[in-house]
């Protein structure tokens, strides 16, 4: 079963045809909103607002071991993880991206399920961040749909709420990153440790700060507009994905 986590501006998923929903309890909390069942394309899902129905919990708050842990519990066999990002370096305001690398630049987030409570240290793989296996079938999907999907980038994780300064967004544009978001970790390595397979579509709202027509402030309300487009197109990919998601043979291979 497919599972949708949905970052800003995908608080609701018009494209599931809900047929209930769960408060799951987890050894790691309560997830950021109960889970919604049903289907896309008449195939199972199940989706999950990362920051609550409400759009109330702020990314360095998202409890993301217990929303991961729910959603494997409850039956997901692969999760797409969809996020706002501002662009560093190739990815313009209006694009989909689809990354196949990150840093991670966040700080104090519970980051792992191997804390070493069981008597043993885990050392888990994470090479590939995201699973080529997940990355093949949104570029499958988006081809049928006839939409433009950037195929990689490096997604540079920071902790918000706060934007980042234009030094800041220079520093990372050296380390590599061509997209910065404030959710891509630890959800990305927590799927890993599940062995589930993991992908993010990432909608590209604003030129990073000092960039473009950001060079000396961000536009929220400009940010919003391309947002709620970009989105749009979110929805219309899931429409041919859901279609495509034979379950992998092995889930931990399909994951790396």
């Amino acid at each position: 079963m497919l599972a949708i986590i949905g970052g800003s501006g995908l608080t609701q998923l018009s494209t599931l045809a809900v047929t209930r929903r769960e408060v799951v309890r987890t050894p790691y909390g309560e997830p950021s909103a109960p889970l919604l069942f049903g289907s896309i394309a008449a195939r199972p899902a199940v989706f999950l607002a990362r920051h609550g129905h409400g759009h109330t919990i702020p990314p360095h708050r998202v409890n993301y071991r217990a929303n991961l842990w729910a959603l494997k519990a409850r039956g997901a066999t692969a999760v797409l993880a969809v996020a706002s990002v501002g662009g560093i370096r190739d990815a313009l305001p209006g694009a989909l991206v689809l990354p196949d690398q990150l840093v991670d630049y966040t700080s104090g987030r519970a980051a792992t399920y191997f804390d070493g409570e069981e008597g043993k240290v885990v050392h888990v793989d994470f090479t590939r961040p995201y699973s080529p296996w997940m990355r093949a079938r949104c570029l499958d999907a988006a081809a049928r749909a006839g939409l433009a999907l950037a195929d990689g980038g490096v997604y540079g994780a920071v902790n918000g709420p706060r934007l980042e300064s234009a030094a800041e967004i220079e520093r990372m544009d050296r380390d590599g990153a061509t997209m910065v978001g404030m959710t891509g970790m630890p959800e990305a390595v927590l799927a890993r440790e599940l062995d589930l397979p993991y992908a993010a579509i990432c909608v590209v709202v604003n030129h990073a700060a000092g960039r473009g027509d950001s060079a000396e402030t961000i536009s929220m309300d400009a940010l919003s507009r391309t947002l709620e487009s970009g989105i749009d197109k979110v929805r219309a990919l899931l429409e041919h994905l859901a279609p495509i998601m034979t379950p992998p043979g092995n889930a931990a291979e399909a994951s790396r």
